[in-house]
C-alpha cells in the first residue's frame, strides 16, 4: 500500500506532538511491508536533517512559508497534489488546519485519512480569523474524509456532539518504554543532581502555561528542587521571548528543545514531571515521563485525566495557588523518590501501527 502523509512539520527531529506521532508511527508501517511518504515543510528542514529517507520512509519537501498563520494550509494544499502524482493509495492528514484542503483531496479523487489531534482553535496563540480557519478545517475533515482518528474520547465526543460523526476511530497517541540512561554528564552541566529537580516539556506556547508553573513555583515552599523546563518556541514570538526572560530572571533552567540522550537524562533522573495547560489533544510528554517512572503533576483538563492517575495528580488549571500547594505537596512527601508504575499497555505504538494500518486497510477496500 501506498501511503502519503501530510499535516506535519516533518521528522526526524522537529518540535511537536505530531511530529513524534508520526517520528514513531510510520517506521512501524514501514516494517508491515508499506510504502510511506512524508511530506515535509521546507521551512523547518536544517542542514542536520537535510534527508531523504528515515528508517524506510521516504522523505519529500514541499515549499511552506515559515508564518504560523499560513504555512500550513499552503503546504497541505501542495502536499496533496504531490500526493495525486505519486498515485498515493491513502493520504493521511494529521492535525485540523491541514484538513481544511480535505475536499481538494477527494475532488483529485484519493483516499483520505484525517486525524484530529485536538481543537487548535482552543489555542491562545490564534486570533479571530485563525480560529474561524479552524474550526473550518475540523468541520471540512470530519463531513468529508473517509475515516476520522481520534486520539481521545474527549475529541470523539466532540465530532459526535457537533457533526453527528459516529464512526470515528479511537487510537491513541503512543510511548516507547525506554532503556534508561545511566549517564548524568548532561544534567551536571546544568548543575542539576538525580531526584532533585521539577521538570517541565514542551512547546513555548502560552496554553501550555509555563508562566504560571515559574510563578508558583517561584511562590512554593520547594526551593531545595530545581525547576527544568526542556523545549522552545517554533515560532519565536513576544511570549516565548518574555518567558524565556521569566526563567531567566528566576533561576529556571531552559534546556532548549532536546531529545535523545539528553531528553533521556533529563526524565532518567527527574523527581517530578509537571504539565500545566490549558490546552491538550493526548500529552506524548506526560506519556514520556510516566513510561519514566517519574511521579507527575498535571492540570485537571479532560485530555490530561488518564484512567491511570490519581487524584492527588492533578491541579485545578489556570489556578496558580492551587499549583503551588500541588507542588509543595508533591515534593514534601517521597513518593517523587519512588520508582512509580503506570499501566502504558494501551499506549503501545506497535499496536497503534496495527490500528491504524486497519484502517487504512478498511478505506483502501472501500
Amino acid at each position: 500500500m501506498k501511503i502519503v502523509v501530510t499535516g506535519t512539520r516533518g521528522i526526524p527531529n522537529i518540535l511537536g506532538g505530531v511530529e513524534t506521532h508520526c517520528e514513531e508511527l510510520y517506521p512501524r508501517i514501514v516494517k508491515m511491508g508499506h510504502d510511506v511518504t512524508i511530506i515535509r515543510r521546507s521551512c523547518y528542514v536544517r542542514e542536520d536533517n537535510k534527508l531523504g529517507e528515515y528508517k524506510g520512509i521516504r522523505l519529500l519537501d514541499v515549499f511552506a512559508p515559515k508564518k504560523k498563520s499560513i504555512e500550513a494550509i499552503i503546504h497541505t494544499f501542495l502536499a496533496i497534489i504531490k500526493a495525486r502524482s505519486l498515485n498515493a493509495d491513502v493520504v493521511h492528514i494529521h492535525a485540523i488546519g491541514p484538513s481544511i484542503m480535505t475536499p481538494f483531496a477527494k475532488l483529485l479523487g484519493l483516499k483520505v485519512v484525517t486525524t484530529n489531534h485536538g481543537p487548535d482553535y482552543d489555542r491562545d496563540k490564534w486570533g479571530k480569523l485563525a480560529k474561524a480557519v479552524l474550526k473550518t478545517g475540523e468541520y471540512l475533515g470530519t463531513k468529508f474524509s473517509d475515516r476520522v482518528i481520534v486520539i481521545s474520547k474527549v475529541i470523539a465526543s466532540i465530532l459526535e456532539d457537533r457533526y453527528n460523526r459516529r464512526d470515528t476511530v479511537l487510537i491513541y497517541n503512543g510511548v516507547t518504554p525506554p532503556i534508561k540512561s545511566k549517564n548524568t554528564d548532561y544534567i551536571e552541566s546544568f548543575g542539576l543532581k538525580p531526584k532533585k529537580y521539577i521538570v517541565a516539556l514542551g512547546r513555548f506556547v502560552k496554553e501550555k502555561n509555563f508562566h504560571q508553573l515559574i510563578e508558583a513555583y517561584t511562590q512554593s515552599n520547594t526551593k531545595d528542587f530545581q525547576l527544568v523546563i526542556a523545549g522552545d518556541a517554533d515560532h519565536e514570538d513576544e511570549y516565548s521571548l518574555s518567558l524565556k526572560k521569566l526563567a531567566k530572571d528566576n533561576n529556571v533552567i531552559l534546556t532548549g528543545f532536546i531529545k535523545g540522550e539528553r531528553l533521556n537524562q533529563i526524565l532518567t533522573n527527574a523527581a517530578l514531571f509537571v504539565l500545566p495547560s490549558s490546552h491538550e489533544g493526548l500529552p506524548i510528554s506526560l506519556l514520556e515521563a510516566m513510561s519514566y517512572n517519574i511521579d507527575v503533576l498535571v492540570s485537571d483538563i479532560p485530555a490530561n485525566t488518564l484512567d491511570v492517575l490519581k487524584k492527588s495528580d492533578f491541579f485545578k488549571v489556570n489556578d496558580i495557588d492551587s499549583l503551588k500547594k500541588a507542588l509543595e505537596t508533591k515534593i514534601h512527601n517521597s513518593e517523587h523518590l519512588t520508582h512509580r508504575e503506570y499501566e502504558l499497555g494501551e499506549y503501545d505504538w506497535d499496536r497503534i501501527a496495527e490500528q491504524t494500518l486497519k484502517v487504512y486497510e478498511s478505506v483502501v477496500k472501500k
